[in-house]
């Protein structure tokens, strides 16, 4: 699963307890007070898992922020040798072209030869 996935997984998870909570407790059997006591308790109970969904989401965001650091980091890389690459086959194409024609007559003929050997 990846992290995106997990984040989203663990606040319908948080999410789905609260409302199932709220749905039993209006459901259950019981008298108008103890069901006035529960529903306190639960609204007594909602900064805490309001702070443990923030500090779920929190941990997401970092895991996600170094793993997209990561994939940056190695497609710059990738990016530079690249770049590298292709100025350093410019380098060479310029040096072919600035040979006079007979040294390149020259080379094409000594490679045919090597060739036939």
């Amino acid at each position: 699963m990846s992290n995106k996935n997990a984040g989203s997984f663990i606040g319908g998870l948080l999410l789905g307890s609260v409302i199932g909570t709220i749905t039993g407790l209006l459901i259950a059997p019981r008298t108008g007070k103890d069901t006035r006591q529960l529903l306190k308790k639960s609204a007594d109970a909602l900064p805490e898992l309001a702070e443990d969904l923030s500090t779920t989401l929190q941990l997401q965001t970092d895991r996600l922020s170094e793993s997209a650091l990561r994939n940056w980091d190695g497609t710059l890389t990738r990016l530079r040798e690249a770049v590298a690459a292709g100025l350093e086959a410019s380098g060479q194409a310029s040096v072919e072209l600035q040979k006079p024609e007979s040294e390149v007559t020259k080379q094409s003929n000594s490679s045919v030869s090597e060739h036939k050997l």
